[in-house]
């Protein structure tokens, strides 16, 4: 580019000279092209190797500055997007010397070796004015292309883009953005049966075009869009794939497009297909992307405990004195550790966990399945908390095999995701096959086979979409594994089948306040743990809301508390006038310990009968006095809840941040919500974040409440939420 020197960041952070301009004559330019690119190609041969190949035409001679300086901010932008610094896997910038002929853009295929480039990546970015020929050919035009020769002094932009689709990279992606780009298509469709077809099928081989067959480009919108999509990738997109897929490119740039008539005009155009649609593409670096610390193996990953809460517990709200105190979380509630692990240690059998809505079920199973992983077990940070818990409380390593979770899944989901638990592929059903049996035979067949015990365990079975199906179709039959039933007349175990505990997490109607009264017998029961009492008659029943929770419940609001603003003392009177009034709900405990914690004076609080009626209202209370105080941390209390129940709201794991959950919140609080963002942000960083829980579905971070109870409530219409906001908050 003319007056300017090009420079291209190396895989170490370094910058390599590619070219710099000469004089009007060719010599100058050759040289210095040939040094810079041979300086680049010494690494071709890396299989790793990502590429970014940028083939600009900026100067015209027509004294178009607005035009050379679009050219410069697209050139800025995709920079900033394929080799910014600090990035994981950085590519590697070859910008094009200036291009003022065909053969200067012959000359720059041939030195950068492009036809024959390997790695594992590569994208090419051309840009400048194109032109359509009579024969539909679509062409790049040069300075020194003459307007009736455009065969002899342009170039055939097909001529650019096959030298990369059948170069040696692994995967290719080239973006056009010069007028006319889309009517590319057409000659592509033909080039691309000329490339070998274990290329076409063995990676990707995508080309995307800015501009319709019959539009002109406008050279600054390219790059004002992708500004504001790469801002988007960063923040509110919440992508959570390292790569992203050519629709995810095309959905968000779509996103950032104004109103309907520019998403028609504007919109990406695939005009090669080679990857397919939602293939993920090394192409396509996601600015976004922010590495998960995975705490356990995949096979018990649906049920362990997230390693941001054992965190949570190992730092902030343990109520630690030192540093080797490893707090409550791996010290609470013992009496319901040491039966698990006791559970644990037999060969077979089935133990339901089960107690009220908020009582600590799934707490109790994660920690279990959590203690078990040998991942956990290995890691250095959780050596010393793992160390300093009670042994009995602490199951054997590998004693738990898969833990799934029933949440909004139906009993196919659950059998298809306790297959891939067992590192087994669930089966593809046919036309006439129930993929339910199907699967139920291919878990049924597992269990048959010589081999060590498993153990399952399934949590959360009431928030299934089908629970009872999945009591009868795909927990009844492992009776006889598990030996919860005798064998039926004419049925033979084979003598060396696996044996199978069986863990199930499942909510009951009611606490039980009298631990010494003896169950009812199997079938008095109503509902879930009724049904499950039946099919398994013999089975363990271990509630976590018994009446001696209530020392656990105060434990657990005083670890959250802390001793620092209050003093021990202080503190525990305060926790366990908490507990007495939440018993049997850790729920409820949570959120009044997350408000103790933020008090100024935690005692005075505790004290206070306004506080102390709004504990006795339970998860409906503690959520009003929140919804009341958080306004001063920017939020309206009708936004705070809007954005909430739209959380509630969403089926499978969670609402998405993007353009979703403002629209759903705008549609509950019924008008648009101004600064969507900024709110969600807000929303994200008060008092409330506690409310959600976030998770990971269809390559996006997603949120929801934090506890089913508390969606329960949040999508009830007779509850009045904000009754008592705008008033004096306690």
């Amino acid at each position: 580019m003319a007056g300017r020197i090009e420079t291209m960041r190396g895989r170490a952070g370094g910058l390599v000279r590619i070219g710099e301009p000469g004089d009007a004559g060719d010599t100058g330019r050759a040289t210095a092209g040939r040094a810079s690119v041979n300086a680049v190609t010494a690494a071709a041969e890396d299989s790793a190797r990502r590429t970014l190949l940028t083939l600009a035409v900026r100067d015209y001679d027509d004294g178009d500055t607005e035009f050379a300086a679009g050219i410069d901010e697209q050139l800025s932008v995709v920079a900033d997007w394929w080799c910014a610094p600090g990035a994981p896997e950085p590519f590697t910038h070859v910008p094009a010397p200036e291009l003022r002929e065909r053969y200067d853009v012959e000359r720059f295929l041939h030195e950068s070796k492009v036809r024959e480039m390997r790695g594992r990546a590569l994208v090419v970015f051309i840009t400048g004015h194109g032109q359509l020929g009579a024969s539909r050919t679509h062409f790049l035009q040069l300075p020194r292309t003459e307007p009736r020769r455009q065969l002899a002094t342009a170039i055939r932009t097909s001529e650019i883009v096959a030298a990369a689709l059948d170069s040696r990279a692994e995967h290719v992606l080239v973006v056009i953005n010069t007028c006319y780009a889309a009517g590319i298509a057409e000659e592509l469709e033909k080039l691309h049966q000329e490339i070998l077809p274990s290329r076409r099928t063995g990676g990707s081989l995508d080309v995307v075009a800015t501009c319709a067959h019959d539009q002109l480009v406008q050279v600054r919108r390219f790059p004002s869009v992708m500004r504001r999509v790469l801002e988007r990738l960063r923040t509110t997109a919440q992508i959570t794939t390292p790569w992203l897929s050519v629709a995810h490119l095309m959905t968000e740039f779509e996103s950032e497009l104004g109103t309907d008539t520019e998403r028609r005009k504007h919109r990406l155009k695939r005009v090669l297909d080679g990857g397919g649609q939602t293939a993920l593409t090394p192409c396509l670096p996601n600015p976004g992307y922010r590495p998960v610390r995975e705490l356990v193996g995949p096979a018990r990953r649906q049920v362990a405990t997230p390693a941001d809460e054992v965190d949570h517990w190992l730092d902030r709200a343990s109520g630690r004195p030192q540093e080797t105190d490893p707090g409550w979380y791996f010290s609470g509630r013992e009496g319901l550790g040491r039966a698990i692990t006791a559970f644990l240690g037999r060969p077979r059998g089935v133990l339901l966990l089960t107690g009220t809505a908020g009582s600590g079920k799934s707490a109790v199973l994660a920690r279990a399945v959590t203690f078990s992983d040998p991942l956990f077990r290995d890691d250095p940070r959780y050596g010393p908390a793992l160390r300093s818990a009670a042994p009995e409380t602490v199951p054997p390593e590998n004693s738990v095999t898969a833990a799934v979770l029933a949440r909004h899944r139906t009993a196919c989901d659950v059998l298809g995701d306790l297959l891939r638990a067992l590192e087994l592929r669930p089966r593809q059903a046919g036309p006439s096959d129930d993929p339910v049996e199907l699967r139920r035979a291919q878990l049924m067949a597992h269990l048959d086979e010589p081999g060590d015990p498993v153990t399952l365990v399934l949590d959360g079975l009431d928030e299934s979409v089908e629970p009872f199906r999945v009591v009868r179709d795909v927990l009844a039959p492992l009776t006889a594994h598990c030996g919860a039933a005798p064998a039926l007349p004419g049925q033979r175990r084979p003598e060396r089948q696996r044996s199978l505990r069986l863990l199930i997490g499942v909510r009951s109607s009611r606490p039980r306040t009298d631990r010494a009264a003896p169950a009812g017998p199997a079938g008095r029961e109503a509902g879930l743990l009724g049904a499950l009492r039946e099919v398994f008659p013999t089975a363990s029943v271990l509630r976590t809301d018994e009446t001696d929770s209530e020392s656990d419940i105060a434990d657990y609001v005083q670890a959250l508390v802390g001793d620092e603003t209050s003093g021990v003392d202080s503190t525990r009177q305060a926790a366990e006038t908490v507990a007495k009034r939440v018993w049997p709900s850790f729920l409820d405990a949570r959120l009044a310990g997350e408000q103790l914690h933020h008090a100024s004076d935690p005692g005075a609080l505790a004290d206070n009968p306004d506080w102390l009626e709004l504990l006795q209202a339970g998860t409906i209370g503690l959520l009003r006095r929140d919804l009341a105080l958080v306004e001063d941390e920017g939020l309206p209390p009708e936004v705070a809840l809007a954005l909430l129940r739209a959380a509630a709201f969403a089926l499978g794991a969670g609402i998405p941040w993007s353009d979703v959950w403002p629209a759903v919140a705008g549609a509950l609080l019924g008008r648009p919500l101004e600064e969507p963002d900024r709110m969600i942000e807000n929303l994200l960083k008060s008092r409330l974040a506690g409310y959600l829980a976030h998770d990971d579905e269809d390559d996006r971070l997603v949120y929801r409440p934090a506890h089913e109870a508390l969606a329960e409530l949040l999508r009830d219409p007779r509850q009045d939420l904000l009754a008592g906001v705008g008033g004096d908050a306690v």
